[in-house]
């Protein structure tokens, strides 16, 4: 990853850049650890100081590690922190149980860096419309959703998808609310 491309990007017409989605690199045994994605952040808030930034927080860092690099990374001038790890779960139970074991690392990562910072965290990765309101009550303030998305071939499945995620997000917010 340069900051370059993604200055590029912002030239191109990007209201806000992401650096993240390491879950394809792990997968080529590519690691991102704290202190290349900390410079990363620094190289690309200097190229772009007036530009929202969204930084993914590596899972594979413990993580006490992973709060400590969201701390930096805000420091360092992101506006948004992004959990990952649904990837990498390798859930052992089958139906809601395994829904929930498989999103447990990025749960847990949004919990703690959510109390430890003061810019918004999204929690994504491994999330489904049983899982995403537990990102919200973990302390997210958003969900990301993308491979459970982009994984359907067919724009009504995902239309569909999308609808789902948001009337459980919708019905979690009526149940906090009552």
């Amino acid at each position: 990853m340069e900051a370059q491309l993604l200055a590029d990007a912002v030239a191109a017409g990007a209201d806000l850049v992401e650096i993240g989605n390491f879950d394809a690199f792990y997968a080529q045994g590519r690691r991102f650890e704290a202190p290349e994605v900390l410079a990363l952040t620094q190289q690309t808030r200097a190229l772009l100081p007036h530009t929202p930034l969204c930084v993914t927080v590596p899972h594979i860092l413990p993580l006490d590690e992973q709060v400590a690099l969201a701390e930096a990374l805000v420091e360092a001038g992101a506006n948004l922190i992004q959990t990952e790890g649904g990837t990498s779960s390798r859930p052992t139970h089958p139906g809601t149980l395994g829904l929930i074991e498989k999103a447990a690392p990025t749960l847990a990562a949004a919990h703690s860096i959510s109390r430890a910072v003061s810019v918004p965290v999204i929690c994504a990765s491994g999330l489904s419309t049983v899982t995403a309101p537990m990102a919200i009550t973990a302390g997210a303030s958003g969900v990301g959703v993308g491979s459970a998305i982009n994984q359907l071939n067919d724009e009504v499945a995902m239309v569909a998808a999308v609808r789902s995620l948001v009337e459980a997000l919708q019905q979690s917010v009526i149940k906090v609310n009552v």
